[in-house]
C-alpha cells in the first residue's frame, strides 16, 4: 500500500493537489498499457499497408491486378443470380440463410454465395459466372501471417478476448481520469504548449509531457471516449441482460432486436425462392447503388425476405461518417417494400447512428489518407506524451522519494525503472521484431503466424528481464541501440531475404511498402537521437544516483524511508 504520511495523497490538501495526486499515480501504473496500446493503435492505423508489406508474394499479382483492365467473366446479372439460387437450392435448402454477391460495383468479377454451416460459421463458395459450377478453392500462396491486424487486435483486447477487451477498457478509463486531472492541474496549459526547455533534466522532461499533452488533447480525448463508447455493451451489459436475457443468448437477441428489427420466424409453408432480379433492380433503384449483396432469410418458407445492399463508392465514404450502405428489404411472398436504408444511415434510431459515428471516429473509416497521417501523427505525439510521463515520474522520485511504500521504496522504484525500459523501448523492439520474424522465420513454418507472435511477445518479455537485470541507464542504452539497429536495417534485411528494396518499389508506384520501411528507417534515426542525448554527460545524475544508492542502502540495512 502506498504510504501518504509523508506526502499529499488523495484527499489530502486542496482540490488541486488531491488531483496532482490521481494524475500522477493513476497515470504511472496504466501507463505501461496504455502505452503499448497507444502505438500499436497508432500503428493500426496502417493496417493495410503493414499487412501488405508483410505478404510480398502478393505484390506482383496485385500490381498486375491493379493495372489490368476490367474484364467481361460472362453471365448477365439475371442469369448470374439464377446461378447463386440453382446452387443454394441444390446444396444448401435447409440453411437459414442465403447470401449472393453476385458481381463487383462494376457488373463483372466473381459470383460468391455464402451460407451459415452447421457449427452457424460463415461459409462460402465461388462459382463459375458463365456456367454456375462450383469453383475449387484458391490455393494458400505466399506466407502464413497477421500481417497488421496483430496491432488492431493487441490495441483493443491484447489478443486476449474478453479478457483483454476489459483490460483495455480499464486502461482506457483510467486514461480519461488522468486526461481530466491533467487538465485542472495545469494553471498555464497554453504557456506549457509554448515552452521547452532542453538539457535541463526534470524541467526538460516535464515540458515535452505538457507539450505533447497539450498538442493532442483534443484527440486523446476523442479517440479514449470512443474507444470506451463503442465497447459500451461489453462494459455495461445490465440493460441488455434486463430487457434481452443473460447470457451470449441475450446479446445475440439484442443485436438481432437491434440490426433485424421485424425478422420472422419460419412459418412452415414451404415457397420456392422468386426470381431476384426484379428485386434487385427495384433496390437499386430505391438505394441508389449497385448491387453489392442479395440476402434472402428463411429461403424456402413462405415468410422469406430479400436483403438488397449496395456497394459504397470510395469517394463517398471518404465525405462521411458512417460507412453503412443502401439497403432495400421486401417480401419474398408478395413483394411488399419493407425498409429502405439509403447510403450512410443507421438501423435503430439515433442511439444506433451515435455508436456508429463514434466507431467511424475512432477507426477512421472516413477522411481518405491525409487524416490517416494525422491520426498517425497524434497517436505518435499520445505515445510521447504517455512515455514522457512515466521516464518524468522516476526523474522526480529519483532525486525527491517520499517513501511512498516504506522499506521497500528501492525495490519498488527499481522495478518501476525496468517496466519503464521494457514498456517504452521494449515494446518499441517487440514490434520492429515481429517485422523482423515476418522475414526470417521458415514459409513452410507450421501455424507460422504464432511463431511471429511469439517472437513479439518473447521480445516484449527479454526486454524487461535485460531491463531488470541491467542498470537503468545501461538497459535505456543498449535497447534503443538495438532498436535504432533494428529500424534501419529492416530495408536492409527485405533486399536480402525477397530482393526488393525502397528504390524499386518507389519506381513501381508501391507506395504501402516504400511507406513501412521510410517510416522504420524514420523510427531508427529517432532512436539515434535518443541515444545521443543519453549519451551527453549530464551533472544533475550524479546526485540521483547517490540518491537511490542511499534508498538502496537504507533497504539493505532493514531501515524506513
Amino acid at each position: 500500500m502506498v504510504n501518504t504520511a509523508s506526502g499529499r495523497g488523495a484527499g489530502q490538501g486542496r482540490f488541486r493537489q488531491a488531483q496532482a495526486w490521481l494524475h500522477t499515480w493513476c497515470g504511472l501504473w496504466f501507463s505501461w498499457l496504455l502505452f503499448a496500446i497507444f502505438l500499436t493503435g497508432t500503428l493500426a492505423v496502417f493496417e493495410e499497408p503493414i499487412s501488405h508489406w508483410m505478404t510480398p508474394e502478393h505484390h506482383a499479382e496485385e500490381a498486375a491486378a491493379l493495372h489490368a483492365a476490367p474484364a467481361d467473366s460472362g453471365g448477365t446479372m439475371a442469369q448470374r443470380l439464377a446461378w447463386g439460387l440453382a446452387y443454394m437450392d441444390k446444396h444448401h435448402p435447409g440453411a437459414e440463410m442465403w447470401e449472393l454477391w453476385p458481381a463487383d460495383a462494376q457488373g463483372a468479377g466473381n459470383l460468391t454465395v455464402y451460407w451459415f454451416d452447421a457449427a452457424r460459421a460463415y461459409a462460402q463458395a465461388r462459382l463459375d459466372p458463365a456456367t454456375g459450377e462450383a469453383l475449387s478453392p484458391r490455393p494458400k500462396t505466399g506466407r502464413d501471417t497477421l500481417g497488421g491486424h496483430h496491432f488492431v487486435d493487441f490495441h483493443y483486447r491484447l489478443h486476449a478476448r474478453n479478457l483483454g477487451l476489459w483490460l483495455v477498457g480499464a486502461a482506457a478509463l483510467a486514461m480519461l481520469v488522468a486526461l481530466v486531472s491533467g487538465v485542472i492541474i495545469h494553471r498555464r496549459i497554453l504557456q506549457d504548449f509554448f515552452t521547452f526547455r532542453p538539457s535541463k533534466g526534470q524541467r526538460s522532461w516535464l515540458d515535452a509531457h505538457n507539450a505533447a499533452g497539450v498538442l493532442t488533447l483534443p484527440f486523446q480525448l476523442m479517440i479514449v471516449y470512443t474507444g470506451l463508447a463503442i465497447s459500451g455493451v461489453s462494459f455495461m451489459p445490465a440493460g441488455v441482460y434486463a430487457f434481452f436475457g443473460v447470457g451470449k443468448e441475450g446479446v445475440r437477441a439484442y443485436y438481432a432486436a437491434l440490426n433485424e428489427p421485424g425478422k420472422p420466424v419460419r412459418s412452415g409453408l414451404p415457397m420456392a425462392v422468386p426470381d431476384l432480379e426484379p428485386f434487385v433492380q427495384r433496390g437499386q433503384q430505391l438505394m441508389g447503388q449497385p448491387v453489392r449483396a442479395v440476402v434472402i432469410e428463411h429461403p424456402g418458407d413462405a415468410q422469406a425476405r430479400i436483403g438488397v445492399y449496395g456497394w459504397n463508392d470510395e469517394e463517398s465514404l471518404l465525405r462521411r461518417l458512417s460507412e453503412n450502405s443502401g439497403m432495400a428489404l421486401f417480401s419474398a411472398a408478395t413483394g411488399e417494400l419493407l425498409q429502405v436504408r439509403l447510403p450512410g444511415q443507421v438501423d435503430g434510431g439515433g442511439a444506433a447512428l451515435a455508436k456508429s459515428v463514434m466507431g467511424s471516429l475512432h477507426t477512421l473509416k472516413y477522411g481518405g489518407l491525409a487524416l490517416k497521417w494525422l491520426y498517425f501523427l497524434c497517436g505518435l505525439a499520445g505515445s510521447a506524451m504517455l512515455a514522457t510521463g512515466a521516464v518524468l515520474f522516476m526523474v522526480k522520485r529519483r532525486a525527491r522519494h517520499q517513501g511512498e511504500f516504506g522499506r521497500s521504496t528501492a525495490r519498488v522504484y527499481r522495478w518501476i525503472e525496468a517496466l519503464n525500459v521494457a514498456a517504452i523501448a521494449g515494446l518499441a523492439l517487440a514490434c520492429i521484431g515481429y517485422l523482423w520474424a515476418n522475414r526470417l522465420l521458415p514459409l513452410d513454418l507450421a501455424h507460422r503466424h504464432d511463431a511471429e507472435l511469439a517472437v513479439f511477445f518473447g521480445l516484449w518479455l527479454l526486454a524487461l528481464v535485460h531491463g531488470r537485470c541491467r542498470p537503468p541507464a545501461a538497459a535505456w542504452i543498449e535497447q534503443l541501440a538495438a532498436l535504432a539497429a533494428l529500424c534501419l536495417l529492416l530495408p536492409v534485411l527485405n533486399g536480402l531475404t525477397v530482393g526488393d528494396h525502397v528504390l524499386a518499389q518507389i519506381d513501381r508506384g508501391d507506395w504501402e511498402s516504400a511507406g513501412v520501411e521510410l517510416v522504420a528507417l524514420s523510427f531508427g534515426l529517432l532512436a539515434l537521437l535518443a541515444l545521443r542525448a543519453m549519451a551527453q554527460p549530464r551533472a544533475a545524475r550524479t546526485p540521483v544516483d547517490q540518491k537511490m544508492g542511499q534508498l538502496k542502502q537504507q533497504e539493505q540495512r532493514g531501515e524506513g524511508v
